[in-house]
């Protein structure tokens, strides 16, 4: 099997989640793949290169395709529950986000992580004030919706061993919907 460029992304991206930009090293990589550094050269000029590359496709993946996805929903309710089921079935992406939420501070990191969470803040305010909420609970709702995602994959991660249901899965995000749009 050739190893493509996505799956040295991927794999550096999970590295990355898991003990910052430190954690991209060729050679392990290449173990982790069952590669050699000559197949890294290849696709990438050097290992800043694919550190890029990741946190891009990260940013492009984790965020500006799901908020693509459901922007042109008209009803804010159904925009937030939707896009809070695309962003929950990939147990990847979520927890990709809360291994660079660890990693946020690393400089590399830092600044696309700081545009991201612009991207989404700004997306959820919109999505609270459709709602009809002015700007000051609009923000804070965005801030409880975003610690909602975070939470169920900080709780995912610290027990991989008894992974949800689907149904366990639907029933969170129906609450977590449920309680952000309630208008009391």
């Amino acid at each position: 099997m050739r190893l493509g460029k996505r799956d040295w992304v991927a794999c550096a991206l999970f590295a990355i989640a898991e003990g910052g930009t430190a954690a991209v090293a060729v050679e392990p990589l290449a173990a982790r793949l069952g590669a050699t550094k000559g197949s890294f050269y290849w696709h990438f000029a050097d290992r800043e290169a694919l550190i890029a590359e990741a946190l891009a496709t990260w940013e492009r993946e984790a965020t500006d395709e799901p908020i693509a996805e459901v922007e042109a929903i008209t009803d804010p309710v159904e925009r937030l529950r939707r896009l809070l089921a695309y962003v929950m079935e990939s147990d990847e992406e979520g927890q990709a986000d809360v291994g660079l939420l660890a990693s946020s501070y690393d400089p590399v990191v830092h600044p696309v992580f700081v545009r991201v969470q612009a991207k989404r803040f700004a997306f959820l305010e919109r999505c609270f004030r459709d709602l009809g909420l002015p700007p000051a609970a609009a923000r804070h709702r965005a801030r409880l919706a975003y610690g909602a995602f975070l939470g169920w994959f900080e709780q995912r991660r610290a027990a991989p061993d008894k992974p949800p249901s689907r149904r366990e899965l639907a029933a969170y995000q129906r609450a977590v919907i449920d309680v952000l749009t309630s208008q009391r």
